[in-house]
This record gives C-alpha cells, structure tokens and sequence, in this order.
C-alpha cells in the first residue's frame, strides 16, 4: 500500500474513539518492527523520522526504508517527520515523500509560532501533506531539543484555540505532564488542562513522550481526545535490551543478525503491546 497523510487516519481514529501509535525508527530493524506490528495487529501505524534518525540513518535512507516497508503491506503507513525545527528540513521532507510533517515552534512566541506553522500548513495541503505543530513545551530531551523539566511549560488552553483557529493544523501537540527520555519517577498528567484543550481546539491532540506514561494514564487521555500517541524510549530499550542480552550469552558472536534478530523481535512485541494499549488494534 502507497504511504498516506496522517489526517486520513486521523479523522477514522476520532470517529472510533481510539489512537494511532507513531513509533520512532533509526534504522532498518525498526522500520521492520514496526511495521510487523502493525501487520500481527492488523492497525494503521505511524513511522516517524526525527532529526536525529535523519541524521544517522540519512534521509534517502529513511524515506527508501519506510516506502519500501509500506509497498509490501496491505496495512496503512504515514511516514512522519517528527519535531523539524527547521522551515527547510519540513520541506526537504514533504519534497521527498514525506506524508505528514511536525513544524515544532514552541519555542517561539506565540505569534511567531503561529505565522511560520500557517505557511507550513499551506504549503503542505498543496501537495496533500498532514501537519502537526506543538504548543507548550515538553519536558526531557528530544534529540537537539533539551528543555530542563523546571522550565517545562505547560500548554495553555486559550493559546491553543487560537491557534489551531489561526493555522489549521490537522494535528496539535500539547504539553500536560509527560517528558521525552526515561522518566526519573511516575509521570502526572494533567487531564483537567487535556480536557479543556480538546474541547476547545477543532482537531486532534498528540501526545509526546509516551513511554514510561502509566497504561491507565494512557487510557484517560484517549477517552480525553488524544489520537496520536508517540513512542521512542519503550523500542530503545527493548531493542537495546535485547541485543545485550543476545551478545551475554554468546560473547564471540560476530554475526550482526544473531544479535540484530532477537533484537527487532523483542521491539515488535513491544510495538504490539502498545498498539492494543491505543484501542488501534484490528482498525486497519
């Protein structure tokens, strides 16, 4: 099946009341776990590329990888840039292939953020791309984008109207509690604040920094409006995990396979944990 835009799926997941799973690749192996996952579960996934993976793995890499993924497999695939902080690299993305990209100007002033995302999104919905933007910061660190947990700001409801209302976004990032990395104790979400949101804004809300985030949390904020669900630290250290457990027991291995195998099997059970977790499960 051809790559899709990440609103399609959007659209399907808000009518059923459940979320898509985006799951971060850095190389084959995982392009190959997720979409395995997706397959055992028969449910539409999100692949997404950050800076980071761009710049290890390459861009043509990433972009042959996913498509190649996607044309052997009758389940739908969005290949996502996740947190481009760059006008150019959201177009380098969307002129190679890309079919939803994430504009990430949190980091600016408000109106900035808003007048740069709305030329994004116009560009865009030329050429049938999906757009994500993000509101607040979140806490963590994502690739080059470090914030200290104490100046982690949380999204304002009234900001996020306005907005979505001025840049037509199809899809709103929103900061409630939740960090990138390896949380150091429990995550508390802020559900009140998600509820407001979601009610205010006319599209779906995403939720970063997923991994680590408590199931039930997870659940409540699907049922608050949550559609979009990222996952990055949950595959690293299963996949990390995996591959020292493989090299423990066979020190001289020298076979890349031996270890990268056991490896993308124990992502791909955890992918699919997940997606059963977002209710997305048998949606495809």
């Amino acid at each position: 099946m051809a790559l899709v835009p990440l609103a399609d799926l959007l659209q399907k997941a808000d009518q059923g009341g459940y979320a898509l799973g985006a799951f971060n690749c850095n190389n084959m192996e995982i392009v190959q776990s997720i979409v395995g996952a997706a397959e055992a579960e028969s449910a539409p996934v999100i692949i997404q590329a950050s800076q980071g993976a761009i710049k290890y793995a390459g861009l043509n890499y990433i972009i042959a990888l996913v498509r190649q993924a996607a044309d052997g497999t009758a389940v739908p695939v969005v290949l996502h840039l996740d947190h481009g902080t760059s006008f150019e690299q959201v177009m380098q993305c969307i002129r190679f292939g890309f079919t939803s990209v994430m504009y990430d100007g949190s980091s600016l002033p408000l109106e900035e953020n808003i007048a740069r995302t709305k030329k994004v999104v116009e560009i865009a919905r030329v050429f049938g791309v999906s757009v994500e933007a993000e509101l607040g910061r979140i806490g963590g660190t994502e690739d080059d984008i470090s914030v200290r947990d104490r100046d982690a700001l949380f999204t304002d409801p009234s900001e996020a109207e306005k907005f979505v209302a001025e840049t037509d976004v199809d899809a709103l990032a929103v900061a409630i509690g939740t960090a990138h990395g390896q949380y150091k104790g429990e995550p508390e979400l802020d559900f009140a604040r998600l509820e407001e949101i979601n009610r205010r804004i006319s599209c779906p809300v995403v939720l970063h920094g997923s991994s680590g985030v408590p199931d039930e949390s997870i659940t409540r904020a699907i049922e608050l409006g949550v559609r979009k669900i990222n996952i990055d630290t949950n595959i690293r250290e299963a996949f990390v995990g995996a591959m020292r457990e493989a090299l423990n027991d066979k020190p001289a291995e020298i076979d890349p396979r031996k270890v990268l195998g056991p490896a993308r099997d124990a992502a791909t059970e955890v992918i699919r944990k997940k997606i059963r977790l977002f209710g997305s499960s048998g949606k495809m």
